[in-house]
C-alpha cells in the first residue's frame, strides 16, 4: 500500500473504482467479503490522505447528522469516530448517556427513536451487552455502527488493525499473526480473526488455558489457519506480527486468572520475546495498554511499536465506514 499524497482529481478516481458497496450497518466482519474488506482498506487510504493535507476536511457528509451513542466508557474510540465525522463535514450529536434519560431507564429502542426524531442519519454505538447493535439495526433507518458490543464484536478496530499492517507489509496473506490476552472475552480478537482470516492471514491465538476461547478452532474450512497456543515462546517465534490484547482485571476477581504478576510472568510481551518474532515484526495493541503487564514498556515505546499508527489509521478508516454507508459520491 503506497504512501505517496494524492492530488484531489488522483482522489476522486480512487473513489470511483469503490463500487459494490451493499452495507447498511457494520456489525461485525463476519458478513464481509475480502472483496468488501478490500474496498474499506481503498477508501481508507484515501482518507488517510485527505487527513495528511494542510485542511484535513471535505464535505463529503456536509449536512449529515451522525450520533454517538455509548453505554460504556471510550476515550480513543469515541474520539476517533467524532474526528472522522467532523472531518467529513457530519454534524455531530454526543449522546452523555449518564446524563440523559437512560439514567432514568428509558429503552435503547426508545433512546434510538429519539436520536433518528433529532435527525440522526447515523448512530455509533457502544453497548456492553452483545448483540444490542443487531437490535438497533433491525429496528432504525439509521445506520448502525458498531463500535463495541460485550465480548462479541469491534469491527473497526480490526479494520484499522489490518489497514495498519498493510502499511508495513504488502499483503496479509500467508503472514503470521500472534494475539495474546484475553482472547476469550475480546472482542477485538473475536473481530480480528474474522477479518484477519478472511484476509489469508495464519492466526495464532495465546493465553492461559482459561482466557482460551473453547471450541474456536474446530471448523476447518471458516478459521484453516487459526492455531491455539499456551506458551507464549512459542506462540511469538517467527511471527509477522505480535498483538497485545488488554487483559481485564475483572477477569482475576472471578477466578480466571491466579493473579496480575504470574500473568505477566508467563504471558507478557518483553524484549526477550519479541527477538523470537521475525526482525521487522510489528508490535500492536488497540489500547489501553497497561504497560508491564500485556508488554513491558520498553516493548510498547520501542521501534516494532506501531500503537500510535493503529491509533491514526483509526480515524481513516471510520471516515471510511461513514462515506461507505452513506452512500455518498461526493469528497
Amino acid at each position: 500500500m503506497t504512501n505517496t499524497p494524492k492530488t484531489p482529481a488522483e482522489t476522486e478516481t480512487l473513489l470511483s473504482e469503490v463500487q459494490g458497496w451493499k452495507h447498511r450497518h457494520v456489525l461485525d466482519l463476519d458478513n464481509f467479503s475480502r472483496e468488501e474488506l478490500d474496498m474499506v482498506m481503498q477508501t481508507a487510504g484515501v482518507m488517510l490522505d485527505i487527513l495528511s493535507r494542510p485542511v484535513k476536511k471535505v464535505p463529503a457528509l456536509k449536512g449529515k447528522t451522525i450520533a454517538t451513542l455509548f453505554y460504556e466508557p471510550s476515550t480513543r474510540t469515541r474520539s476517533s469516530f467524532e474526528l472522522a465525522a467532523k472531518s467529513l463535514s457530519a454534524d455531530v450529536l454526543n449522546l452523555n448517556v449518564s446524563q440523559s434519560s437512560v439514567s432514568k431507564g428509558e429503552s435503547l429502542l426508545d433512546t434510538l427513536d429519539t436520536l433518528e426524531a433529532l435527525g440522526a442519519d447515523m448512530v455509533v454505538m457502544r453497548h456492553p451487552l452483545s448483540g444490542a447493535p443487531y437490535l438497533a439495526a433491525n429496528h432504525c433507518r439509521a445506520n448502525i455502527i458498531n463500535a463495541g458490543d460485550g465480548w462479541h464484536a469491534h469491527p473497526s478496530q480490526a479494520l484499522l488493525d489490518i489497514f495498519t499492517i498493510l502499511r508495513h507489509k504488502p499483503a496479509l496473506e500467508g503472514l503470521k499473526i500472534t494475539l495474546i490476552g484475553d482472547i476469550k472475552h475480546s472482542r477485538v480478537a473475536h473481530s480480528n480473526i474474522w477479518g484477519l482470516s478472511k484476509m489469508g492471514a495464519e492466526i495464532t491465538l495465546c493465553a492461559p488455558y482459561t482466557l482460551l476461547p473453547e471450541g474456536l478452532n474446530t471448523d476447518s474450512q471458516i478459521f484453516p489457519e487459526l492455531k491455539l497456543e499456551t506458551d507464549i515462546k512459542q506462540a511469538v517465534g517467527g511471527a509477522d506480527v505480535v498483538m497485545g490484547l488488554r487483559l481485564q482485571r475483572e477477569r482475576q476477581q472471578s477466578g480466571l486468572l491466579p493473579g496480575i504478576r504470574e500473568y505477566a510472568q508467563y504471558f507478557q510481551l518483553n524484549e526477550e520475546i519479541l527477538k523470537l518474532a521475525k526482525p521487522d515484526a510489528l508490535v500492536m495493541h488497540p489500547g489501553p495498554v497497561n504497560e508491564d503487564i500485556e508488554l513491558s514498556q520498553s516493548v510498547v515505546h520501542g521501534e516494532q511499536s506501531v500503537i500510535n499508527e493503529q491509533v491514526k489509521n483509526g480515524v481513516a478508516i471510520r471516515m471510511a465506514l461513514f462515506y461507505l454507508c452513506s452512500g455518498s459520491k461526493e469528497i
